[in-house]
């Protein structure tokens, strides 16, 4: 190659990388993140110097969480903890229950057995539960497939008429409202249908196949219970926010696949058009609107409109939360009894608890 030549070349790109990142110094570079030993309390920590967060407004977002009920908070930066606040009680061991933020888990262990074949999200409820699961008629209940079920699109009837138990699955709470796809219509009974096609699917109790796929892979323990009819999970924070960075890492604990990124990929975006703030049981922040448990109403702009666009969320009852924020790698939680008037979704606490926890971070 001529001179002259090579010379225009090396001056082009260093042009090009000038002109597009101001210098190789100011280009983005992604955090390696930490995880802790999966046995033992070791957990490394990031003081809010090194990031130069604001501990003046760090005080005042922990005498808010003291006044509104919380047990138990936690903020991950890239993994380490930056913050760890008991409240009202509560210990760093106590456990506490996850509510419906166990949707989430369990969502995450259908990916995990359809990828070691037991189960195929694309097939019908009643390949695993048999023909006789529900009270539709054939042609109704051949619609619905483990997919709906994860979308909470099933089309079946949320409060079965003259049945108290909601989170009842006996054929005769399982009624039709509409046809499979075509409502998005939060359900509890629906959703513990997952947890049956995971114990018919897989031979093991449903309890048995988390707990060995994922809990004891990132050093969760805990216990379920039965609360009303749902299966309810309990840990102490921790154990919250282990799951939190695994999902933060795309599914993968370390160097651990646990469920492949692919989807991990699918789990985490707009499911249908209905609610296009639903994932997989997962919530979705940045959508251009959003539906909330127990209405029909489609209201536009963010689930949480102080929370990042790219956050993603596990919610439970009594305001349960994990709060996921790739971009910042960052996982939050909060553990305790309920803020105020209870919501699922979009409640003013979600939004008020992120309007100080940004005075924090920003």
């Amino acid at each position: 190659m001529k001179p002259t030549i090579l010379l225009f070349l090396v001056l082009l790109v260093f042009n090009c990388s000038s002109d597009d990142f101001n210098g190789t110094d100011d280009m983005p570079t992604e955090a390696s993140l930490y995880f802790p030993p999966i046995t033992g309390n070791e957990w490394e920590t990031t003081s809010t110097a090194s990031l130069d967060w604001d501990d003046t407004a760090l005080e005042d977002l922990y005498t808010y969480l003291d006044e509104k009920n919380t047990k138990g908070f936690m903020i991950l930066k890239d993994g380490r903890i930056v913050s760890e606040r008991y409240f009202n009680g509560h210990t760093e061991n106590a456990n506490w229950a996850w509510f419906s933020a166990v949707k989430s888990l369990t969502a995450t262990a259908i990916g995990v057995a359809q990828e070691e074949d037991f189960l195929n999200i694309n097939n019908k409820t009643s390949d695993y539960l048999g023909n006789n699961w529900s009270s539709l008629t054939q042609e109704q209940q051949d619609l619905i497939t483990v997919k709906q079920h994860l979308k909470m699109t099933s089309g079946l009837q949320n409060t079965p008429a003259n049945f108290i138990a909601w989170t009842c699955t006996e054929p005769i709470c399982m009624q039709y409202n509409a046809t499979a796809g075509t409502k998005w219509q939060y359900h509890q009974g629906a959703f513990t249908q997952l947890q049956n096609m995971l114990t018919q699917s897989t031979g093991l109790n449903y309890k048995e196949y988390i707990k060995t796929r994922i809990l004891d892979n990132i050093g969760v323990s805990g216990s379920w219970n039965s609360l009303l009819g749902a299966n309810i999970f309990s840990s102490n924070t921790r154990g919250m926010a282990r799951f939190g960075l695994l999902v933060l890492n795309k599914g993968t604990w370390d160097t651990t696949e646990i469920v492949s990124e692919s989807y991990y990929n699918e789990m985490t975006r707009t499911s249908q058009n209905l609610n296009k703030s639903y994932g997989y049981l997962w919530w979705l922040n940045g959508k251009e609107s959003f539906m909330i448990p127990g209405l029909q109403t489609v209201n536009d702009g963010y689930l949480i409109p102080n929370a990042p666009a790219d956050m993603i969320a596990a919610l439970g009852a009594q305001d349960q939360k994990i709060y996921v924020v790739p971009s910042q790698n960052l996982v939050v939680v909060r553990s305790g009894n309920a803020a105020g008037l209870e919501e699922l979704a979009s409640s003013s606490f979600d939004n008020v608890l992120w309007e100080k926890i940004n005075a924090v971070i920003n």
